[in-house]
């Protein structure tokens, strides 16, 4: 909806009586009326020459703006004379590296869709998305490349041919067509002819995590990606402080690939990329490159916090200015005692969805971080509703429901999968997120939990988020996950999956017992099972589907 065209709402709150719908209190972002405009040519409008654009922690060796520019031309120029053309998939298989975010650009530059994976993927995986997103070229590293060995794809490796030389001998039917450090090289074609390509175009095939049912590709546009390019820019330019960030989440996903491979281009922000993560390199990289913006996952902040003494004498992490957390709300506990063990250092939240290109909702300052629990206010353009999953009724501030989003960052739908699509996107344009929410009197999202997640103790309604934030508080409790286990009385009841502190002899009563003395009695733990690890996705939310199969499996 246009901003003009807003009817009136509530200044605190945002919310319109008139189609109980909630608009976003932060100042709109002017959309760009251009059509003909992919996001490549949009970020690199704002050209920042001879600054670093990235750099790899490990080796130190480094892109600038001016790089990244050059070796995006000559790889789009080396990949439109291989025939890669507008519509056309190409498929990118590798750890993060300074090399990710050019093999991206580079393709949807051209009109043509990149669709990543996970390094960890198995090859059947792999294979499964290959057969659904059906791409003409592959980009792989010498170490991966066995992935993709029963593919038939031309491949691009990432790195020279002669790291690979025991890969490549057993991969006669994959052609090792060039490497892209060869296409980097290549100066680009003059006679060249670049196909229109308009923000309604696609350019990313992204597969959905798959937590709630089978993994799906998400269709997002050039327009998608400009919104959200637009609406980090707006979060960058507030802070009005020169920044450096380091890159701790997979490129593959989503707040990976549309902040670090692609949105913090046009910012002219360094980012320092670490291939893979380690809690000693990130540490150590945050003291070498001076690091002042750090992404993170609720637990490696709770890591934190427990271990703050020791990482405070072995780093230094002087030059730390915020940590950014998503994939679950933080606890009142956990941020105060993020900020009493480092007073200096804000914390920043956020909430999205691949579905909504990484757009939703955030916490852009410690005041309102410190609305504890809250995810943050809905971000520039964007639109919500608090809809009750059993009426399909449209709720006011303070109703719990589903949280329905619309704005310019929505997908277009998911791939080849029109029943999928129709079940999550209605037909004016809203996004059925599945997660139970609650918008306050001043506008701000709390996700109380996903709706499919919530337990069913005789008749009443469990958030396992609720409780997994309480087991937190409790000084031997590393982590902790909360799943439905089924009951032929009552149900369900939830069932604890809890990561002692080393050292510890915690119990399973003395589990419950906490719980039982700080909630309602249908919200008490009433089974514990110790592990080592809690299993989650890159973006850090509980794989509880595992957790569930692993704890009924002796049933």
């Amino acid at each position: 909806m246009a901003q003009d065209s807003i009817p009136p709402t509530d200044p605190r709150s945002g919310f319109s009586k008139s189609n109980s719908t909630f608009y976003s209190k932060r100042k709109p972002v002017p959309l760009l009326s251009n059509d003909s405009l992919d996001v490549t040519t949009f970020i690199s409008s704002r050209a920042h020459h001879g600054n670093i654009a990235f750099v790899d922690a490990s080796s130190g060796n480094h892109l600038t703006f001016s790089d990244v520019w050059s070796a995006v031309d000559s790889v789009s120029s080396s990949l439109s004379t291989m025939g890669v053309r507008k519509g056309h998939v190409v498929l990118l298989l590798s750890p993060n590296s300074i090399f990710f975010p050019i093999v991206c650009l580079s393709v949807i530059s051209l009109g043509a869709v990149i669709t990543t994976t996970n390094p960890l993927n198995t090859t059947q995986e792999i294979a499964k998305q290959i057969a659904d997103s059906k791409p003409v070229l592959a980009f792989t590293t010498p170490l991966l490349l066995s992935k993709i060995a029963d593919s038939n794809l031309p491949i691009v490796l990432i790195g020279e041919k002669s790291t690979a030389n025991g890969i490549i001998r057993f991969v006669q039917m994959n052609p090792v067509v060039t490497t892209l450090e060869d296409m980097m090289k290549e100066k680009p074609s003059e006679s060249r002819v670049k196909e229109r390509v308009t923000q309604n175009d696609t350019a990313t095939l992204l597969y959905s995590s798959g937590t709630t049912g089978v993994s799906k590709g998400v269709i997002s546009s050039h327009r998608n990606l400009i919104a959200m390019v637009q609406n980090l820019l707006t979060v960058l330019d507030s802070g009005g402080r020169q920044r450096v960030y380091i890159c701790t989440v997979p490129m593959f996903h989503i707040y990976g690939f549309a902040v670090f491979a692609i949105g913090l281009l046009a910012s002219g922000t360094t980012v320092v990329i670490l291939s893979r993560f380690d809690m000693d390199d990130m540490f150590l990289s945050i003291e070498k490159y001076r690091v002042t913006d750090l992404p993170l996952v609720p637990p490696i902040l709770v890591a934190m916090v427990s271990g703050a003494d020791q990482i405070k004498r072995k780093y230094d992490l002087g030059t730390l200015h915020s940590v950014v957390c998503g994939g679950a709300p933080l606890s009142r506990e956990v941020i105060e005692g993020f900020l009493e063990k480092y007073p200096m250092v804000e914390i920043l939240q956020g909430y999205a969805l691949t579905e909504s290109t990484g757009v939703g909702v955030s916490a852009d300052s410690l005041e309102e971080s410190r609305r504890y629990g809250t995810a943050g206010l809905l971000s520039p353009n964007m639109e919500a509703r608090i809809v009750d999953p059993e009426s399909g009724e449209a709720l006011s501030v303070g109703r719990r429901g589903e949280l329905w989003l619309r704005g310019p960052a929505i997908m277009k739908g998911y791939f080849s999968n029109a029943e999928a699509t129709a079940s999550i996107l209605d037909a004016d344009g809203w996004l059925r997120t599945g997660d139970l929410c609650y918008i306050d009197d001043d506008g701000f999202v709390f996700v109380v939990d996903r709706l499919k997640e919530l337990i069913k103790y005789k008749g009443y309604q469990v958030p396992p988020a609720e409780l997994e934030a309480l087991l937190l508080t409790h000084p031997e409790i590393v982590d902790a996950a909360v799943i439905p286990f089924p009951d032929k009385e009552v149900g369900q009841y939830p069932m604890a999956y809890v990561v002692r502190k080393n050292g510890s002899n915690l119990s399973e009563s003395a589990v419950m017992d906490f719980v039982a003395k700080q909630v309602a009695p249908y919200k008490r733990i009433r089974s514990v099972a110790f592990i080592a690890s809690i299993p989650k996705n890159p973006s850090g939310k509980i794989l509880r589907k595992d957790l569930i199969k692993l704890a009924t499996s002796k049933l």
